[in-house]
């Protein structure tokens, strides 16, 4: 079996390749850094190590490269003869990657290959594969959109395991947590046939991918900029501050109160999820930077992202979401000159009123909301 795998970072070798690997997958890693492609070629495999007592070592074979960037060719050839595609390359790189997707799809149809195929977008965002699927669409024509209309599918997808920031001597090492979850919409499948040992299939995947954003990644991100506010360089610091914990404790609160309300969650079964988190992110092998977690705060203050939503839908059951609204003012100070997001944040703060800039990064348009989030931003400035 054979998966074409675009990105060949640290997610993409540390979770979706081990899990692949472990299912008996050969594994072409697509990506245009061309150290990594060069060293995935010269040795065919790589290693993992589990940040957690012990320390277990993974070792992962039958793995080779493709610079995109040099051979978009060699992509679409691989794409022709593939099991399964995946993506770990971030949100905002998935439309870059859709033509070569497209042209691997032209050339299955051309050497009439039937065999139906998944395209997963393993990413942190709601419909991720679909969105991909809107973009590699986009590339082809009508009588092309109609075939992958019966063999291709874009099933959508939800990921987790904390993979953070890190560099060693041997740039294919790449240390991640123990705890993973990877669930895939089984409706949204074309084949079937092939079910991966260690993914879970739902068959409707928005209560477990909500779960994991507004839980997960905003509990991540609260104590990120938390940990941001009062001077912290990592998480490892941040989590040592019971103010910090405790803010993140709240948040959860809130949206673990939108998500028990909406999807039906056990409130109890709920509550250990979010205490499992919590370990998660104070898990002592782990070191992550702020400046990592933190990033792109633009994108994280959308309107469908990790706090707006939340806030959004918990005001319309008349529910608290007064911490995530805190935490939300706090993002407007997320000042790091080797992020762009942050660096084009703080120069609209510069140049516009901050409600105005609320409004262009949230896209909200009640005025009340905005006024709130205006006043968390206010009170942490005159505290700063």
């Amino acid at each position: 079996m054979l998966d074409v795998h675009f990105g060949a970072g640290n997610i993409g070798r540390g979770f979706i390749g081990e899990t692949l690997a472990d299912n008996g997958f050969k594994i072409t890693f697509v990506d245009v850094n061309e150290t990594l492609i060069d060293e995935l070629n010269k040795r065919n495999g790589y290693t993992i190590e589990l940040a957690a007592e012990g320390q277990e070592h993974i070792d992962v074979h039958d793995v080779k490269g493709i610079n995109n960037g040099k051979d978009p060719k060699a992509v679409a050839e691989e794409i022709a003869q593939a099991d399964l595609v995946t993506t770990a390359i971030g949100p905002k790189i998935l439309k870059f990657i859709a033509p070569l997707i497209a042209d691997g799809i032209k050339l299955r149809q051309a050497n009439n290959n039937t065999t139906p195929i998944d395209v997963i977008a393993c990413e942190n965002m709601i419909g991720g594969s679909q969105s991909l699927k809107k973009s590699v669409y986009e590339a082809l024509n009508d009588d092309e959109q109609a075939w992958a209309d019966q063999y291709i599918g874009f099933p959508n997808a939800a990921v987790d395991r904390i993979v953070p920031l890190q560099k060693h001597d041997d740039p294919l090492f790449v240390s991640v947590e123990p705890f993973k979850e990877w669930v895939i919409d089984k409706s949204q499948m074309k084949n079937a046939d092939i079910q991966l040992k260690g993914v879970d299939y739902a068959d409707d995947l928005e209560p477990y991918i909500e779960r994991k954003l507004f839980s997960v990644n905003t509990g991540h991100a609260t104590v990120a900029y938390t940990g941001n506010m009062k001077g912290y360089k990592t998480i490892g610091e941040a989590v040592k501050d019971d103010s910090v914990v405790e803010q993140a404790k709240r948040v959860l609160g809130e949206t673990g109160d939108l998500l028990i309300q909406k999807w039906g969650f056990d409130p109890e079964v709920h509550h250990t999820y979010q205490e499992k988190i919590l370990s998660r992110f104070e898990n002592p092998y782990i070191s992550d930077d702020i400046e990592r977690v933190g990033r792109t705060p633009i994108r994280k203050l959308g309107f469908d992202e990790r706090f707006i939503r939340p806030i959004r839908e918990l005001k319309e059951r008349n529910r608290d979401y007064s911490a995530l609204v805190d935490t939300a003012g706090m993002m407007f100070f997320f000042n790091f000159p080797n992020d762009a997001e942050s660096v084009k944040l703080q120069q609209m703060l510069k140049d516009e009123p901050i409600e105005q800039v609320i409004r262009e990064t949230t896209s909200l348009k009640d005025e009340d909301l905005i006024n709130e989030i205006k006043a968390a931003y206010e009170k942490h400035l005159a505290e700063k």
